[in-house]
């Protein structure tokens, strides 16, 4: 089930690395992080964004007019909420033409490929529909929440012979390049098992407990809109499909967990004893995007985290079975005193351990550290340079090699359906394994390639 055209061997990366580096030496074999805007000799790609919240408007807004602006140009925004929409235009500092009606934009403006950056419960719809009007969609991870939708979306990219791009933005940062390259060199032998936990803090954690992603119809839990991320990785490093999945999940501190609660935020009674308290109207545009656009759609961005109706997970495991035979061990606590991840690989030859300190109360020695440890052997610690831009550098690299085809690929970073639909059906299993009682799920059982 490995995806195709999404695999390379030790000898064809070789052969591919020689003819990149003869072919060109503006573009280093290494990715693009440092080349912003390479020049398309074609025509500019018109795009539309759908869903004008904070991260459509930087990332997929003034980032990619920024970055890739000699590839691509804006041609529609569209939001349901018309408020934020001519907010999130004024953010972005563009002049093309705004919508809430998504049928309207397409036929309107007519772009070559579609943006979405919608609620992940309605990221369906909107590649649907982008795909029967004969667009390519560009779409933020998850590619969706559940099994069906992902069998609708999948259906609709065969019979429209469209392309979907998945955004996998860890992909691309250096980290996971050096990762990448240490196990296709065989570093460690073949491997045998993956240690993974990631920690979420009490600063980046609690948002989604006061957000949409708080609610399971919404965002599929963090199984999936988070964990998707990290189920991809693991896919993409271990160029594997997982088969089996078993999981627990519990929500311990948020929600019902609560001693009181509020609707939101602001104007709360409890705000001088509740750890949680945070007044969005201190961020510009957060208040610009979400606290002046409230009136038209009642989305409230700083909902209290303690709400009764919360029904995700904020304390979870699982483990992955795949098709190469490597086990995966998972976790997820979104109440941590510190941000950052824990990654180790076990090998028949040594173990390759990553370890990325993101925000903590003291300071590292080095923000990121891969240790290459062999067995009967040497131990040594594999710096690792931070690069400018979002995500430790990832997001510029991203959006260039997203808008500009011709740049290099050695390390199939770039991801298509497949991938997504594989990332979110480990976090979908997870989720049903929960539901059915701690039970194995079978990936092959939820969607039909």
């Amino acid at each position: 089930m490995n995806e195709k055209n999404n695999s390379i061997t030790r000898r064809e990366f070789v052969t591919t690395t020689a003819k990149t580096i003869a072919a060109t030496t503006a573009v280093s074999m290494l990715g693009a992080e440092n080349i912003v805007g390479v020049p398309n000799p074609q025509k500019k790609k018109r795009v539309a964004l759908v869903g004008t919240g904070i991260r459509g408007c930087t990332m997929w807004g003034r980032s990619l007019l920024r970055d890739v602006g000699d590839s691509v140009e804006m041609v529609g925004l569209c939001d349901i909420n018309p408020k934020r929409v001519e907010a999130g235009k004024k953010l972005i500092g563009t002049n093309a033409p705004t919508f809430t009606d998504l049928d309207k934009m397409l036929k309107e403006v007519k772009p070559d490929s579609v943006i979405v950056t919608t609620k992940d419960s309605t990221h369906h719809e909107v590649i649907v529909r982008a795909l029967k009007f004969g667009c390519d969609v560009v779409t933020e991870k998850p590619m969706t929440i559940d099994e069906k939708k992902c069998q609708m979306i999948l259906d609709a990219e065969k019979q429209s012979g469209k392309k979907i791009t998945v955004t996998f933005n860890y992909r691309f940062s250096r980290r996971a390049q050096k990762v990448k390259e240490l196990l296709m060199s065989n570093a460690i032998g073949p491997i045998t098992s993956v240690d993974f936990s990631w920690y979420l803090d009490t600063r980046h954690g609690a948002d989604y407990f006061r957000r949409w992603h708080a609610y399971k119809e919404e965002g599929g839990t963090l199984f999936v809109h988070k964990a998707t991320h990290h189920f991809d990785l693991i896919n993409w490093y271990l160029e594997a499909d997982p088969v089996e999945v078993r999981a627990l999940g519990e929500l311990k501190n948020y929600g019902r967990n609560g001693k009181f609660r509020s609707r939101n935020c602001r104007g709360c009674s409890y705000k001088n004893e509740c750890k949680f308290y945070w007044d969005i109207t201190k961020d510009e545009r957060l208040k610009a995007l979400y606290v002046d656009c409230e009136s038209a759609d009642g989305y409230l961005r700083d909902s209290c985290v303690y709400r009764e109706d919360i029904n995700i997970y904020d304390t979870m495991a699982a483990h992955v079975k795949y098709n190469n035979g490597v086990m995966l061990s998972y976790s997820l606590n979104a109440f941590m005193p510190y941000e950052g991840h824990y990654m180790a690989f076990n090998g028949l030859n040594g173990r390759l351990e990553i370890r990325s300190f993101e925000r903590q109360p003291w300071t590292p020695p080095n923000r990121e550290e891969i240790r290459l440890t062999k067995n009967f052997g040497s131990s040594e610690i594999i710096p690792i340079e931070q690069a400018a831009g979002g995500h430790g550098g990832a997001d510029p690299k991203l959006l260039n090699m997203t808008f500009n085809p011709d740049i290099p690929d050695p390390y199939k970073q770039r991801a298509g359906s497949r991938a997504g639909a594989m990332s979110i059906l480990t976090g979908i299993a997870a989720v049903r394994s929960i539901e059915r009682g701690n039970v194995a799920v079978k990936i092959a059982d939820l969607i039909k390639f």
